[in-house]
């Protein structure tokens, strides 16, 4: 009997969650591509005119330099896009609910937040996967538009998939400003870089 009801229990949530499949609203959707704009526009601005020697300098041997955070991003855009349309394509993700969900702006500011440090992934440390940050720049732009693009005319229902994520059990619209505020985290490090007293003046 107890699994009989079990049965019964996960196909009704089954069909429940099916049933709010939806697509995301028009506040949102401009929320979401505001905010990629924003932030591709601020890392431009801050490298696009930057030397050599000022894109590779390091401050200390423990620190990136603005060229390996450049790297990272375009990593991380590119992992966390694949990360977010995967879990678009796994029905079993709407079944996962966070107890307490985090606004889009307490989301943003946690992840954005430079006084918490947090190690990356191996897979996305800057390790000469492109010939220099010019490269890893113009793979990043790519990426970003893409991204901005499909934000203008999906339909998939971003809202009611869920990833369980460092910052916490999110939802895949929460997914994508995750990765727009992660490229923003890192154009801050850069201006921390840039800021520091070695930095070459050219």
């Amino acid at each position: 009997m107890k699994q009989l009801f079990l049965g019964l229990s996960f196909i009704l949530i089954s069909g429940f969650a099916g049933s709010e499949k939806k697509e995301i609203t028009p506040a949102d959707r401009k929320f979401a591509i505001d905010y990629f704009l924003k932030t591709k526009q601020r890392l431009l601005n801050d490298v696009q005119k930057l030397s050599d020697a000022q894109l590779n300098y390091k401050p200390d041997s423990t620190r990136w330099s603005v060229a390996q955070c450049i790297e990272h991003i375009a990593l991380a855009e590119n992992g966390i896009w694949q990360w977010c349309m995967m879990t678009l394509k796994n029905d079993s993700a709407m079944l996962i609910m966070p107890e307490r969900p985090l606004t889009n702006e307490q989301l943003i500011a946690g992840v954005t937040d430079r006084s918490k440090k947090a190690q990356a992934p191996e897979v996305l440390r800057p390790g000469n996967q492109f010939t220099g940050a010019k490269e890893a720049l113009a793979a990043y732009v790519s990426k970003r538009d893409s991204i901005i693009q499909f934000l203008r005319t999906t339909q998939e229902p971003m809202e009611t998939h869920y990833m369980q994520t460092p910052a916490g059990t999110l939802n895949v619209f929460q997914g994508f400003l995750l990765l727009a505020a992660h490229s923003e985290r890192h154009t801050l490090q850069i201006e921390e870089v840039m800021k520091s007293p070695g930095f070459p003046k050219k």
